[in-house]
Parts: C-alpha cells; structure tokens; sequence
C-alpha cells in the first residue's frame, strides 16, 4: 500500500543539519547565476584521447587495457566515413577503429557525432538515464536507420551483436571513460580533415602492430609530433591506451599552453555489467588474481622485475589526473537549460565539478535520512530491485527526438515511464515509476566510489529532480490507495518510434 502523505516528504525538507548545509549550497549557487548570465560559455576547439574502461570481455578479459577513441571538438562526420568541419551548435565528434566495425564494407574506422557516442541521441537534454541493454538497442537502431544508409543493409550488419558500430553509440551505457583534451588551431583541423578524406579507409586492424590505441596515437601524433607513445617495457612491445593515456599526459603538462584538462564520463547505472578500470600489461598481471597466481607459481622469479617496472614507469592513475585538471562534462546546451549550473566559473573548479567529499557526506546522510524515512515506502524498499525489474518488465522505446521510454502494463493498462533526462518527469511519465526510478539511480551514484560516479554538477541535476519526483510521487500516493505498482507490472509491446 502507498504510504501517508505525512511520510513521503520532499527530499531534504525538514530540519536536518545535512538538508540544511544542501539547501545552503544550492542557493548559493542560485544566487551566483544571476551574476554570471551575461558572461559567454567559451568556445574552443580541441583534440583528445578517450580512455574507455574495459568491458572484461573476449581477450580484454586477459589483458583488461580497454579501448581507445579520439574527441574532436571542429571536425564533425559528414558521413560515418568522411570528415568535415563543424557547423554552429555541433557538438564535436568522436572517431575510432575496431576489429570487426561490421559495415558492409571493411572500413579501418567511424566518426560520430560526440553525443551520439556519449548518449545515443543528438540532444543531451535526451540522455537515458538508466543502462540497459534494451534502450541501448533501441538506441543502436535509431542511428543505424538515421547515420548507416548505403553502409549497413545487409541482414548481417542490421542485426549482428558482434558489428563493433554498436560500441559508437551510447557508450556510456555500458563503460566509464576518460577525456584528455588539449587546445588545435583550425589549420592542423583541416590537415587531418585533408589527410583522412583522401586516404583510403580499409580495415588493417592488428592487435599487436595496428590497435585502436595506435590508432589514436597516430592522430595525436599528427597533431603533435611525438606527443603520444606506446610503454614497450610494461606493455610487452604493444601500444595500450593507457601509455597513450599516459605519454599524452605528460606531453601536455610539459607544454602549458595547450590547456590540458579532464573529463570523467561515468558509466550510467542499471541492469548492464559495470565495466573495469583500465590496465597496462605490468599492471594487470600484479592486479589480476587469474594472472598473478598462475605467475607466482611457475614464474616467481620474473614477478620483483614486472613489480618494479610498473611502480618506477607504469603507474598512471586516471580518476587523480581528473581531479587536479577536471572540466565539465555538461554541454553549453546543458548548461544554458539549467542556469544554476553556471556557476562553476565563479566558483572552486574542483569542488565544483568533483565535489568536496564533505558535500558528498552530506548528501549520503540526507539520502539515508529519507529512506528511513519513507521505509514503508515501496520505492524505498524495493530501490536496489527496481531497475532490475523495470528491465524484465519495461518494452523500450524511442521518440523521433532520441527521449527513451519504458513501456509497461498495470492491470490491462498500458503505463509508461520516461528513462531518459528529458522525459523521466514529463506529464506522460508515471510519477511513482519516476520516484522509483530516480531513487534507484541516486542510490547507486551515493554508494560508488569516486572513479564510478557522475560529477558533482550532474548530480546536483539529479538531486533536484529527485525532489520534484518525490513531491509527484506524495501527491498520487496521497490520491491512490491501489497496491504498489511495481510489483503487478507486465510486458507490453513497444507503441514509440525511432
């Protein structure tokens, strides 16, 4: 049954410390955008190397190095295979090579446009917000239909799991990643543009001689001579993406003004498998029990030498690079749709962007507060649950625009939930499905550690939309006196449209 009314209060009203200290920091940060409305976003162009976490899959299973893409700020795909300069309000593009991209033709690599990479949709604003496998199909099938005609209508393309375009789209739904960006001028833009349109693009890939880290480190490196490298001694002669990671890191900090700086995209929560921290070849033979027992037994003698190699030349830690130089990932678009967000210019980057663990405790205790709370409340109860059950239950669908639904039954009567950032509270999305929704997710980024959960700016964003979804959920729970919707839900067939 729905709780009281009097139990089902909005989050962080009442008289906690904790909420009090929240409440302080939002207006503080209200306040601040009043003065900051007419200062312009600034706009650069930039390259980077993307590093990808390991989705503990194939032979990343053994050698857990990840995957490796380059961001462009200026180029943007004028097809999947051609490049081309951006237009206004394009957001950049990403670019990357894999075994098996799986076109109808072998081609070396892809370009997308960055949100398409990041999301799946065009328009931030559209994000999903939870990861499951079938809103990332859904995804995957919008921009097939919309980005691959004349490159993927063979049966074997539309429909093979294995078809490594798939990877180019909402890739945040299924690992973290890195974002290492330095400032290009257009002239070495149109120099690569130059370079790639009149190559031509045919599949050598190579794990060992021709990877998508080397990939990445030739781009680099024809931006900036010698900029990128592979790490021959703790990769065993290859190149991984973290020594591009890394050697790129540290070319840039020797060169100030390229304006080095950080993004962390964290892999959004739900029902898909979290994926690894990414590994050098020392690395993952000290840190992989499957590896280092088998090695302590038959090769002890080697292991004081892979130990030393990795602690003097190895060690590379991507979350503490974030921290010292972290930007945004929110867009301009983003930005100008939440004002308060703004903010982070006039303010303490770091604890603005990664947040101060003290207002991370603040925030946990205030969470925990409501849960307790509310306890009788079944979005409480069952929050560890609810993405699991909404993913067996939900059909997925996506509107034309790229907003993701869940589509599922009550009773004979079709309900729906809106899963991604711009729908999850909109008038057509059930609101205790909303509240549940945004409980479980909120519940997973409070319990994650540092290098797994979303930037202080993004959940701010998702606190905010906690409390109006907690206020929609106590006004129904006030109205309905029915059974808990979770636990009756059904099947039905998708009604949306890519």
């Amino acid at each position: 049954m729905p709780i009281p009314v009097s139990k089902h209060r909005r989050l962080t009203q009442g008289y906690s410390s904790d909420a009090s200290t929240i409440r302080a920091s939002l207006l503080a940060i209200f306040l601040a955008t009043f003065f900051l409305a007419l200062a312009p976003i600034r706009a650069s162009a930039d390259v980077g190397v993307i590093l990808n976490e390991s989705l503990d899959e194939s032979m990343d299973r053994i050698t857990g190095t990840g995957h490796m893409a380059v961001y462009f700020s200026r180029i943007c795909p004028d097809t999947p295979t051609k490049l081309r300069l951006c237009g206004p309000g394009e957001s950049g593009s990403v670019m990357s090579t894999y075994i098996n991209i799986g076109e109808d033709r072998s081609v070396e690599w892809n370009i997308v446009p960055l949100n398409i990479y990041l999301y799946g949709v065009e328009d931030p604003r559209n994000r999903p917000i939870i990861a499951s496998f079938k809103v990332k199909r859904a995804l995957e099938e919008r921009y097939r239909q919309n980005y691959l005609s004349g490159l993927c209508d063979t049966p074997a393309c539309q429909t093979s799991g294995k078809s490594e375009w798939r990877e180019m789209v909402a890739s945040t739904l299924i690992r973290g990643m890195y974002l290492f960006v330095v400032d290009t001028s257009v002239e070495q833009d149109r120099a690569l543009i130059d370079e790639f349109n009149n190559a031509p693009n045919e599949n050598h890939f190579n794990g060992a001689t021709n990877n998508c880290a080397d990939f990445a480190r030739r781009i680099v490196n024809t931006y900036f001579p010698h900029a990128a490298g592979r790490d021959v001694l703790n990769d065993f002669g290859m190149t991984s993406p973290k020594a591009v990671a890394r050697t790129f890191t540290h070319y840039a900090e020797r060169h100030p003004e390229l304006n080095l700086r950080v993004m962390h995209f964290a892999q959004v929560p739900g029902t898909i498998k979290r994926s690894s921290d990414v590994r050098a070849g020392t690395e993952q033979l000290l840190r992989s029990k499957k590896l280092l027992i088998p090695m302590t037994v038959f090769a002890y003698e080697a292991l004081p030498v892979v130990a030393t190699s990795y602690a003097i030349t190895g060690r590379f830690n991507p979350e503490k690079e974030f921290e010292k130089r972290p930007a945004t990932t929110l867009s301009p678009e983003n930005l100008a749709s939440l004002p308060h967000l703004q903010a982070v210019a006039m303010q303490d980057q770091r604890s603005q962007i990664v947040g101060a663990s003290d207002e991370w405790k603040n925030y946990r205790k205030a969470f925990e507060t409501e849960i307790e709370e509310n306890r009788d409340s079944p979005e409480a109860r069952d929050r560890s649950h609810f993405l699991k059950l909404l993913d067996e239950k939900g059909t997925a669908s996506v509107n034309s625009d790229g907003a993701a639904w869940m589509q599922l039954s009550e009773n004979g009567e079709p309900v729906s939930v809106g899963v991604s950032a711009s729908n999850v509270l909109a008038q057509e999305s059930d609101p205790q499905l909303s509240y549940a929704l945004l409980l479980a997710r909120t519940s997973v980024f409070l319990k994650s550690p540092k290098h797994r959960r979303e930037t202080m700016l993004e959940f701010r964003q998702d606190w905010a939309n906690l409390q109006r979804a907690s206020d929609g959920a106590a006004a129904v729970s006030a109205r309905n006196a029915a059974s808990p919707k979770i636990t009756r839900l059904t099947p039905i067939e998708a009604s949306g449209t890519f």
